[in-house]
């Protein structure tokens, strides 16, 4: 009788601890399920409006960096320019998905109207190349044959490239979401070595 007792005394006990233990690990130092959701979901969304437009302008301006990649894989002549090209298309397609994606999580349209690029902290001026926007110089593109459409596709790209870099320095100095500043560096890293390439490639000619 008195070993039975204190069974289910200790039994009791030890549910209890379990219980406290359980407790605990919600609130100490492992984190609960939806703990570690909460703080996801805070970090997708920690943006402010120059996140939305560094995203916004950036994805236009990929588009019209693909367009012309896409004109000279068709196009050029030297298999150096077709190469680049068709590294500039890869790159930059699934850049453009992953900052749609955020806007998404952010609830931000995915595309700003043009009458209001360069309205915000973004410089209008990084979607123009040579004081041209992407039609007039696809219009110029597509009028050129041989090494005459390669060496105005470096120099046009050159300063599509330019631009984009340009357009980082608000996002880098005044962004706020960790994601759009790490993509922001890499378009700077990536698209200045690539520049310095298409300059070696005017000067090999």
């Amino acid at each position: 009788m008195h070993r039975t007792c204190r069974s289910l005394a200790a039994t009791a006990a030890a549910l209890a601890l379990g219980v406290a233990l359980t407790a605990c690990a919600g609130q100490g130092g492992t984190p609960a399920a939806g703990t570690a959701s909460a703080s996801a979901a805070a970090t997708v969304a920690d943006h402010d409006d120059t996140d939305t437009q560094f995203a916004q302008m950036m994805i236009v301006h990929h588009e019209g960096a693909i367009a012309m990649a896409a004109l000279a894989v068709e196009r050029a002549t030297d298999p150096r320019v077709r190469s680049l090209a068709e590294r500039i298309e890869a790159a930059q397609a699934p850049e453009i998905e992953r900052m749609t994606g955020w806007l998404d999580a952010w609830g931000e349209a995915a595309v700003m109207d043009h009458g209001q690029m360069g309205h915000g902290s973004m410089p209008a001026a990084g979607m123009e190349m040579e004081g041209m926007d992407h039609g007039q110089a696809m219009g110029v593109l597509d009028a050129l044959q041989g090494a005459e459409f390669d060496e105005r596709f470096l120099e046009l790209m050159i300063a599509h490239h330019e631009g984009a870099v340009l357009m980082t320095e608000a996002e880098l100095e005044d962004g706020r979401n960790p994601d759009a500043r790490e993509l922001a560096r890499a378009i700077v890293d990536d698209q200045t070595r690539e520049i310095e390439e298409m300059r070696g490639l005017l000067a090999s000619d």
